[in-house]
């Protein structure tokens, strides 16, 4: 079973876990995928690890960790890795792969000009 796993930053804002929650629900009505999960790397809970503890529990065999981050930096480029890392050792049958951030998308500047276009 494929599972998708939204990992963002945290925040200590209110609405930060309410729009990634909104945000997962979205991707569920888009892409083909058995568990839909969301995680944090910091400040707000569920955590990363639990979270994928939380996909593995449901019986994923792959885990997409969709990094919602906007650029390459110590979070994307070490700390979300060990992270995942830790887990293949925990779950030793389960498939992980961890996307590039959000800013590296070839349709980046399409939404940035979208942005700009409807201030």
């Amino acid at each position: 079973m494929k599972a998708i796993l939204l990992v963002s930053h945290g925040s200590r804002s209110s609405t930060t876990k309410e729009e990634v929650a909104a945000l997962v629900e979205t991707l569920r009505k888009r892409v083909k995928a058995d568990i839909f999960e969301f995680a944090f790397l910091e400040l707000e809970s569920p955590s990363i690890p639990e979270g994928i503890d939380m996909c593995a529990a449901k019986g994923a065999d792959q885990i997409i960790v969709l990094l919602n981050f906007l650029n390459s930096g110590r979070h994307v480029d070490t700390d979300i890795p060990a992270i995942v890392h830790e887990a293949k050792n925990k779950y030793p049958r389960v498939r992980f792969f961890i996307t590039t951030p959000v800013g590296q998308h070839a349709q980046i500047a399409d939404l940035f000009a979208d942005l700009i276009h409807h201030v």
